[in-house]
C-alpha cells in the first residue's frame, strides 16, 4: 500500500486545525510577487477573522469571494508576505490549468467549525 507518501498518526493529523471559514472581505494585493488576493476569513467566535493571502486570481474575482465559505489552516504560525502578516492558511487544489481551486465544504456549515 506504499504509495510514495510520508505515513502520519492519527495524533499528527489531529494536530491540524482545518476550519470552516466565510470570506467576508477580498481586496487585490498588488504588492504580491505573484497575482493573489488579501482574504479576510471570519472563522467563527473562538478564532475570530483572520487575513490570508491567496494566489486565486485566475479563477475568482473579490466580488465572488465575499461570502463563500472556505476550509482553512487555522495553526500555523503567523508567516510575513510582503506588507501583510498571514494569519491562516486557505485551502485548496490545483486543477489541470495549474490555477488553484478552493477547498469548500458541501453545504452550510457554521464558521470554525473542525473538520472531523
Amino acid at each position: 500500500m506504499d504509495q510514495g507518501f510520508e505515513a502520519i498518526s492519527w495524533a499528527d493529523f489531529a494536530k491540524v486545525e482545518l476550519r470552516v471559514g466565510r470570506i467576508v472581505k477580498a481586496e487585490a494585493f498588488p504588492a504580491a510577487r505573484k497575482p493573489a488576493y488579501i482574504l479576510h476569513v471570519d472563522f467563527g467566535p473562538e478564532i475570530g477573522v483572520r487575513k490570508s493571502s491567496a494566489q486565486i486570481t485566475r479563477l475568482y474575482t473579490p466580488e465572488t469571494l465575499v461570502g463563500r465559505l472556505i476550509v482553512g489552516v487555522v495553526n500555523f504560525p503567523p508567516k510575513q508576505i510582503g506588507p501583510i502578516r498571514s494569519e491562516c492558511l486557505v485551502t485548496g487544489f490545483h486543477n489541470e490549468d495549474g490555477d488553484v481551486v478552493l477547498c469548500v465544504p458541501d453545504g452550510v456549515v457554521p464558521p470554525g467549525t473542525k473538520l472531523c
